[in-house]
C-alpha cells in the first residue's frame, strides 16, 4: 500500500513557525514531482508550493511566498514545508500530495498520490 503520513501541524501564535513532514512508504518518491495543498473550513482545496524531483525547481502561491519554503530529503523519502511568520489565513488542514507530471500544477486532480492531512491552526 503506497501512503503519504503528514505530520508536525499543531496550534501556534501568529508570528510563529511550523514545520511539516510527509513521509513516503510503499515505494520510493524520489523521481516524483511532489506538493503542498491546504483546505480551510468551506473552501476549496488550493495550491500551497511544489518541488522537482530533484529540489532545484520550486513554485509557491502568491499567498505564501517569501514566508513558506518547500524542501525534500529522497534518501528519506521525506518532503517537508518550514512555515515562518504565520497569519491566521494560514490556518488549514494541509496535504501532501505526489505524482504530477509538472510539479507547478495547482490543479487537483493532476496528482496522483495523496496523505490525510495535518491540521495547523494560527491563532491570533
Amino acid at each position: 500500500q503506497v501512503q503519504l503520513v503528514e505530520s508536525g501541524g499543531g496550534l501556534v501564535q501568529a508570528g510563529g513557525s511550523l514545520r511539516l513532514s510527509c513521509v513516503a512508504s510503499g515505494r520510493t518518491f524520489s523521481n516524483s514531482v511532489m506538493a503542498w495543498f491546504r483546505q480551510a473550513p468551506g473552501k476549496e482545496r488550493e495550491f500551497v508550493a511544489g518541488i522537482s524531483w530533484s529540489g532545484g525547481l520550486t513554485y509557491y502561491a502568491d499567498s505564501v511566498k517569501g514566508r513558506f519554503t518547500i524542501s525534500r530529503d529522497n534518501a528519506k523519502n521525506t518532503l517537508y514545508l518550514q512555515m515562518n511568520s504565520l497569519k491566521p489565513g494560514d490556518t488549514a488542514v494541509y496535504y501532501c500530495a505526489a505524482d504530477s507530471p509538472y510539479y507547478g500544477s495547482e490543479s487537483r486532480g493532476s496528482w496522483k498520490y495523496w496523505g490525510q492531512g495535518t491540521q495547523v491552526t494560527v491563532s491570533s
